[in-house]
């Protein structure tokens, strides 16, 4: 049974951890907004727990987990800190942000596929909630942030991809019954590699067949 290859002390650990990183990235990309202390905490709240809030609610698991945990709350303070103490020069913070948000998306599509199922939710629900979950947070860090979320830009390279990948692994995992600390820490490895992997190569998904835009390239 999944419950009995994730118990609730590792199951939270997971989900604190990718809080942290997520915290860390919304962090950062508040310092390089210029944002006071109080924008770096807001962000860093946001980001971290967005995707993890939408996706508790939707498996009605209530009241959330970021209202009930104290922990989930402090984490993001703590990674906010850190940042405003500590945050790298100013031409290194969008190389920072990329890492942190990588490392989020990996653990989110792992830590949200699994919670979905072990509320009852078939394999493909469970992945596509892990997909949001992933994702969630860093669409509410660039609303925030006044930035067209990189989920929507056609010309940012893959970032839903990568945990559609990380999820999906998950899923066939579950499906067939070999899911364990292992293969999902895999799953998460394989959606980090592959986001880094797309920053550094600029991967990016196709557009409309035969389009035909007004929009100028780079806007």
């Amino acid at each position: 049974m999944l419950q009995q290859l994730f118990t609730e002390s590792v199951q939270h650990t997971l989900d604190l951890v990718g809080i942290f990183v997520f915290a860390i990235s919304g962090a950062l990309l508040a310092v390089r907004k210029n944002f006071d202390v109080f924008g770096i905490a807001v962000l860093a709240e946001a980001t971290a727990l967005g995707g993890g809030l939408f996706r508790d609610l939707v498996i009605g698991a209530v009241p959330p987990a970021a209202f009930t945990d104290l922990g989930y709350f402090i984490t993001p303070l703590l990674a906010a800190l850190l940042v405003i103490f500590l945050h790298p020069q100013v031409e290194r913070i969008q190389t920072g942000v990329n890492v942190f948000d990588a490392a989020g998306l990996g653990l989110f599509c792992v830590a949200g596929t699994t919670k979905a199922y072990e509320y009852g939710l078939g394999l493909t629900a469970s992945a596509c909630l892990g997909l949001v979950t992933a994702v969630g947070g860093g669409v509410v860090r660039d609303v925030l942030a006044n930035e067209v979320p990189s989920l929507l830009r056609w010309d940012r390279d893959l970032y839903a991809v990568p945990a559609i990948v990380g999820a999906a692994l998950v899923a066939l995992c579950i499906g067939y019954e070999v899911l364990n600390p292992f293969t999902s820490a895999l799953a998460a490895a394989t959606a980090f590699a592959l986001r880094l992997l797309a920053l550094r190569f600029r991967w990016r998904a196709p557009r409309a067949w035969n389009r035909r835009s007004t929009v100028v390239e780079g806007e």
